[in-house]
């Protein structure tokens, strides 16, 4: 008899865990496609954006809008580290936009915790836990831009650094997720786009719908699934393990995202947890600092080939997104005071939509799109 339960718990954990993988793979899958529906749409754009930057306070909303189309800091400031390289884009202009990138990389974030808002308790969570990296970003931007814009603490400090990674080569590092999950999506848009006689319109509407109806269908499923099936194991697991402190906390985001390479991956994960009642927003807000810090590897790996050749421009550029996170953490973390304002402004902003749902869309709609593409319009 004994026997037998232990089997039946045996093949009930398999079957659980087999269901939560798949339903993940499709979650990740559909962040990787809005990213390659909204690259498809303009990458072009985005470079042109990129290079023809007029000024450094423009380039702070170019970061933000290119990297909301992009979903992706990394493909931002690894393509802004090709151009300080290269010579196209000057250093001065290059960290606002990295700053931008920071914020516009929390996008998906929000999207993802919008996926939660017909329930109005978990939707109050979910939102919060989004939009605390975003206030954590802002609140930087604010201390650090205007430093940089007088005194260029960051390209300094990034400069001496430099001579730390004198004569290292190019480091490439592959996402295990992305092996999984680039090429499926890559043959899904080669299907829609190439294979499919439809105008451009109709190929990115397709994608777009796809991608989210996928990322609806994916985020329910796992906070309906961990609410039935997982929720007492994984809350143990969580509070006495993984987020026992900030600092693991902390830790644990930096590593996941240098190795998947994408914060939009790691901590867009944290939302439905969240919403489903599993993790505290103190214990997502030291995860998504970590994150922001993994996030910098890639373009300081792409950096470092570049730095390979002499190029050391393009090295200093990928450290001043290095700093500027760095640099965030220990005033908005660090100093206890101060730590609270990121959170207390993302609870608020939880009770207000929590209320009028229709707050987390017109956020969404004006700090990612509206706003960055009429200041980089006006000033251009």
């Amino acid at each position: 008899m004994l026997a037998h339960l232990k089997k039946n718990k045996i093949i009930s954990f398999a079957l659980n865990t087999i269901v939560i993988l798949l339903l993940l793979y499709l979650f990740f899958l559909s962040i990787e496609l809005i990213g390659v529906t909204c690259k498809f749409i303009g990458k072009d754009v985005v470079k042109e954006f990129l290079a023809n930057t007029s000024s450094p306070l423009v380039g702070l909303f170019v970061g933000i809008l290119v990297t909301s189309m992009a979903q992706s800091s990394s493909f931002t400031t690894s393509l802004v580290v090709g151009f300080v390289g290269s010579g196209v884009l000057p250093l001065s202009f290059a960290v606002p936009i990295i700053m931008g990138a920071n914020i516009g990389t929390t996008v998906t974030n929000t999207i993802v915790a919008i996926g939660q808002i017909k329930w109005r308790t978990e939707f109050q969570r979910a939102i919060s836990a989004a939009v605390v990296h975003d206030f954590f970003n802002i609140l930087t931007v604010l201390v650090l831009l205007p430093l940089e814009l007088k005194f260029h603490i960051l390209a300094n400090l990034a400069s001496k650094a430099t001579v730390l990674f004198e004569h290292v080569g190019g480091v490439k590092v592959a996402s295990p997720i992305s092996m999984w999950i680039k090429p499926v999506a890559k043959l899904i848009e080669h299907f829609i786009a190439n294979t499919l006689p439809l105008p451009k319109f109709w190929a990115v509407l397709i994608l777009f719908t796809i991608s989210i109806s996928m990322l609806l269908f994916a985020l329910i499923s796992i906070v309906k699934f961990l609410k039935t099936k997982m929720i007492s194991k994984i809350e143990v697991l969580i509070d006495q393990y993984i987020f026992r402190t900030g600092l693991i906390a902390m830790l644990l985001g930096f590593l996941v995202t240098s190795v998947v390479q994408s914060s939009s991956i790691t901590t867009s994960l944290m939302v439905p947890l969240a919403g489903a009642g599993l993790l505290s927003l103190e214990k997502v807000f030291p995860f998504t600092l970590g994150a922001n810090v993994g996030t910098t590897m890639t373009a300081l790996m792409a950096s470092l080939v570049l730095a390979g050749e002499g190029e050391t421009i393009a090295l200093t550029a990928a450290l001043v997104h290095l700093l500027f996170n760095i640099l965030g953490i220990l005033i908005f973390y660090g100093i206890p005071p101060l730590r609270a304002i990121p959170l207390t402004l993302a609870k608020a902003f939880g009770q207000a939509c929590a209320k009028k749902r229709r707050y987390a869309i017109i956020y969404l709609i004006c700090v990612f799109g509206l706003i960055p593409l009429i200041i980089v319009l006006l000033g251009r």
